[in-house]
């Protein structure tokens, strides 16, 4: 990839697709700014690249002349794949593919976003290869054995032990629920996996004080065990920083700039 592609204000997208382990195709947009430099934004569960915090980061990031990559996990949005609920290791697999794509291209991955679901994929991600300085955890969930009966329904160990799986509608759509799927969900220990974190990669955690989905709560129990962390609480915004994107945006852009150095 051409470095001197141009380093304006307003980056081009570029579509790029990248293949993962699995064989399927990622599809994601480069906000190219010619920076050697490229942050990678990881969206949430049923979410997409076109999610609005990851385009609202991806230019405000670019704003600041550094490239931005937001990108569908396998089986959302234009990705290839099968949706499956749960699939933390798969996601984070994924952004292995991503990661390995750009070192390949002989760019450098200096943090790694993710929002809610991809806050998780982000810091399993940081436990697992140790290969990311800096990661930015917006809304994720501490304890992952919670928030699943809001979604599915109090009984669903019951249901889904029953006949092996079952259907979801949400939306327009509809989405399978298998017992594999959720097994791999209660067995994802965030405090196991936060205790592996290396000591020098830098964790910062953004939360809204009134998210409707995963409590506060959760951010202040990943501050209390990741050893190279900051906290910061969106006072009033709730999980999707509705009315808080500004405040949201500055704070991550306010961390993205005391860690990385401008390379045009």
């Amino acid at each position: 990839m051409d470095s001197s592609q141009g380093t304006s204000a307003c980056a081009e997208q570029e579509r790029i697709e990248i293949q993962n382990r699995h064989k399927e195709k990622l599809v994601g947009l480069l906000h190219e700014t010619g920076s050697r430099d490229v942050v990678v934004l990881c969206h949430g569960f049923r979410s997409s690249k076109n999610d609005t915090i990851m385009k609202s980061v991806a230019a405000a990031i670019e704003k600041e002349g550094i490239s931005a990559f937001r990108f569908d996990f396998s089986g959302n949005g234009e990705s290839e794949g099968s949706f499956y609920f749960g699939n933390y290791s798969h996601e984070a697999d994924d952004l292995r593919s991503v990661i390995q794509h750009f070192s390949d291209m002989n760019r450098v991955v200096p943090i790694i976003l993710g929002h809610s679901k991809g806050g998780d994929v982000v810091l399993l991600y940081a436990s697992k290869y140790h290969d990311i300085s800096n990661v930015i955890n917006l809304s994720g969930r501490y304890d992952l054995k919670k928030g699943i009966g809001e979604r599915l329904g109090g009984d669903f160990l019951e249901r889904v032990k029953e006949q092996g799986f079952f259907d979801v509608k949400d939306g327009r759509s509809v989405y399978r629920v298998t017992e594999e799927s959720i097994m791999e969900r209660l067995n994802t220990d965030m405090h196991e996996a936060c205790l592996k974190i290396d000591k020098d990669c830098r964790v910062l955690t953004v939360h809204g004080s009134e998210d409707e989905i995963i409590p506060v709560e959760d951010a202040r129990e990943f501050a209390k065990i990741i050893p190279n962390h900051k906290l910061e609480i969106v006072e009033g915004a709730d999980h999707c920083y509705t009315k808080h994107q500004s405040q949201l945006v500055s704070t991550v852009i306010e961390f993205i700039k005391s860690v990385t150095v401008k390379n045009n």
